[in-house]
């Protein structure tokens, strides 16, 4: 028998992670910091700061945390609503 692949959604993202995806690529841009370089001051790689700015990642309390102290921010400015 064959063995069958595992499959993944094509679709990963949804509308939080979507908008939490914009409200930080903004708030990087506002600072000019590139992808590369928010990544380095977050400690995190660049791939996964791309991947949460497309919405792709549901991300933990512990990066969202990473993410506004590179930025110069609180949590709950991440929050769309």
């Amino acid at each position: 028998m064959e063995k069958q692949k595992a499959t993944r959604p094509k679709e990963r993202r949804n509308g939080l992670q979507t908008e939490f995806g914009k409200i930080v690529k903004e708030k990087r841009l506002v600072l000019g910091l590139s992808q590369e370089k928010l990544a380095e001051i977050a400690g995190m790689h660049f791939t996964y700061v791309s991947s949460v700015e497309r919405g792709e990642r549901n991300i933990s309390l512990v990066n969202i945390a990473k993410f506004a102290k590179a930025l110069e921010c609180s949590m709950k400015d991440f929050m769309p609503f």
